[in-house]
């Protein structure tokens, strides 16, 4: 199934949405009581993947840390002021086996959804993690060999990273999951990707995951590349991602892969074989709130631009509407979805939720829903809808002070888009919290001799204007702090 070169990601936390389906049901809801309708909203709002969270199997170990863990109940209490026992399932990425949880439905149910959404050209996006399982994994029994193994000296260093496991064949000292920063994740426990049977395993891992979806998000997935293994363990691991990624398309062609990934690593995924990674570079910067660290970031190529994965929010992030002003909100969204690469976005975000729901939790906060966002995001995903930015060709443009002296140019970021029947977009944004001017020369050809109106996407503004101007000088643009616009050319 052929897509757009710009496609659209929606991330549902599963959990959550199914225990909302179970209040409305009286009954405990699966996948299988995802409504058609649902479906076919995600398919009329322009996406072209759904990432389903948290869909695999995770055991009782997890889930009692998750239950224990004064830091993270602590966390768990200010999203749920009415915290239960029942909403604490463990987190979704200590995972015991990749088979669908049975409270889901199992993985008959997940088959039946993939082909509804199939169906209305929805391709099935889910979770694979690479770097650790489940405390009660199988292979812990089975392939101890598959776990970093520590001694009492160990354990003695770093008591947070190292737990003794109860095992039938004999307890083992095992290190829990990590990345090189931070203490250990108390409810996983670490692989070792220098034993090459371990990759092996895991590669059999997602060829199996291959068979029962479309792509896959990889978390955390520079832990197992050498260096960064290395780093934390202090083992030399063989490649990793090459090999999986290849062996997957082998029997899956176009099987997607997006990484989660930080520390500047976004390229190194991207060579090996990584279709998306994930942008934090820009997310970050759009945080900081300065245009010209924002505008640099797209003086890349498009052969890295185009297989960035953009986003405001996720499960892992705070709120976009609980982290940028309403203003700085719109603003940042334009910017990050009118940009070339994967769009990405996720559940409640287009209602202004404020609060982050941790992946360790089945059940979120009632929160109102934020109408005016909700109307910006309705204008923008119209705008998403667009074959000139689902297959068009993007450009960032040079904004050129409005008169001498004028430093406000410098506020700017103006994206052009061109698509194939001609048709011609141009997405401005003052990032500023000062009104700003500027020129910008429009690189569309037959300008001249015409007359244009531009007609916001995001408004009801309309401008009139002589080609030859927008040939010479060009666009003069005059914005309030935070402005955001999308113009759409037609000739009068």
């Amino acid at each position: 199934m052929a897509g757009p070169r710009y496609p659209s990601l929606y991330q549902i936390n599963t959990r959550v949405w199914l225990t909302e389906l179970s209040q409305k049901l009286g009954r405990l809801a699966t996948l299988d009581d995802i409504p058609d309708a649902e479906l076919d909203r995600l398919a009329e709002m322009g996406f072209d993947w759904v990432w389903f969270l948290s869909v695999w199997q995770t055991g009782p170990g997890a889930q009692q840390v998750s239950r224990s863990n004064a830091e993270w109940r602590r966390e768990f209490q200010q999203t749920l002021s009415d915290l239960r026992e029942d909403d604490i399932a463990g987190s979704g990425f200590a995972i015991t086996g990749y088979t669908v949880h049975k409270n889901l439905g199992g993985d008959a149910a997940l088959a039946r959804l993939r082909e509804r959404l199939r169906k209305r050209g929805l391709r099935l996006m889910l979770d694979f993690v690479p770097n650790h399982m489940g405390l009660d994994h199988p292979w812990v029994e089975e392939h101890p060999e598959y776990f970093i193994q520590g001694t009492e000296l160990d354990r003695a260093r770093a008591p947070q990273n190292w737990t003794w496991v109860k095992r039938k064949g004999g307890d083992l000292l095992l290190a829990h999951g990590r990345d090189p920063y931070f203490p250990g994740w108390p409810d996983t426990l670490q692989l070792n990707y220098a034993n090459p049977a371990t990759q092996e395993a895991m590669i059999g891992e997602l060829v199996k995951i291959a068979g029962q979806c479309d792509g896959v998000r990889c978390d955390m997935a520079m832990l197992v590349l050498p260096d960064v293994f290395e780093r934390t363990w202090g083992q030399r691991a063989p490649l990793f991602w090459p090999a999986a990624t290849q062996r997957v398309r082998q029997r899956v062609p176009g099987f997607l892969f997006m990484a989660e990934v930080y520390w500047d690593l976004e390229w190194t995924l991207q060579q090996q074989g990584f279709d998306y990674a994930y942008d934090k570079r820009l997310y970050d910067r759009l945080r900081e709130g300065r245009a010209r660290p924002v505008r640099e970031h797209f003086h890349a190529g498009l052969d890295y631009q185009d297989k960035l994965a953009r986003f405001l929010e996720n499960h892992d992030e705070p709120r976009a509407a609980a982290t940028f002003s309403p203003e700085v909100h719109q603003a940042a969204a334009v910017i990050s979805f009118l940009s070339p690469g994967l769009r990405f976005f996720h559940q409640g975000q287009f209602e202004g939720r404020k609060k982050r729901i941790s992946p360790h939790l089945v059940r979120g906060p009632n929160e109102p829903v934020d109408e005016k966002l909700k109307e910006f995001y309705d204008r923008l995903l119209a705008v998403l809808r667009q074959p000139i930015v689902r297959d068009g060709q993007w450009q960032l443009l040079e904004c050129t002070a409005a008169w001498e002296g004028n430093w406000t140019n410098d506020c700017f970021l103006v994206f052009a888009w061109r698509g194939p029947k001609g048709e011609s977009l141009v997405a401005a944004v003052n990032y500023a919290s000062n009104q700003s001017q500027c020129h910008v020369r429009l690189p569309f050809a037959g300008i001249a001799g015409k007359k244009w109106q531009l007609q916001d996407q995001l408004s009801p503004a309309s401008y009139e204007w002589n080609g030859a101007d927008l040939q010479g000088r060009g666009l003069y643009l005059d914005m309030t702090p935070w402005q955001a616009c999308v113009f759409a050319l037609r000739m009068r």
